[in-house]
């Protein structure tokens, strides 16, 4: 008894203390629709939604939908590139990866990424409230 009571401690505290999970500090950016133009480095401006199939919150679905976004990149109040993007499961890592290239080093590390409002069963959105936020590790 006593030969088996010390391997189940010892498993039992690693188990323990392999739970405790460092908490990310998560902060977030907005891409907007409207903004101020700054004079030095990139800014992303939401241009347009072209599409959103998302699935309404109060409705089931089949499929979860996506949706389709151009955002206009500016570097020292330049037009470098408008982008279409495409937000779905699928584009995940693609997204990730244009976003990085364009967000302050501060901000490089991308945890998530979505486009809201979220829709809703019976609310149309207006197309002027859309926006990207973009949350990443500190």
């Amino acid at each position: 008894m006593k030969n088996s009571f010390l391997p189940f401690l010892l498993l039992f505290c690693v188990c323990i203390f392999a739970q405790n999970v460092q908490k990310e500090s998560i902060k977030y950016a907005k891409v907007c629709q409207k903004t101020g133009l700054k004079k030095t480095g990139y800014q992303l401006v939401l241009k347009e939604v072209i599409s959103d199939s998302r699935c309404p919150e109060g409705v089931t679905c089949i499929w979860a939908g996506e949706t389709s976004v151009t955002v206009s990149v500016y570097k020292d109040s330049k037009l470098v590139v408008d982008q279409t993007m495409v937000f779905s499961i699928k584009n995940e890592e693609e997204n990730k990866e244009w976003f990085s290239k364009y967000l302050p080093e501060k901000q490089k590390k991308i945890k998530s990424f979505s486009v809201l409002p979220y829709p809703k069963e019976g609310v149309k959105i207006n197309p002027k409230n859309y926006y990207i936020k973009i949350g990443y590790i500190k």
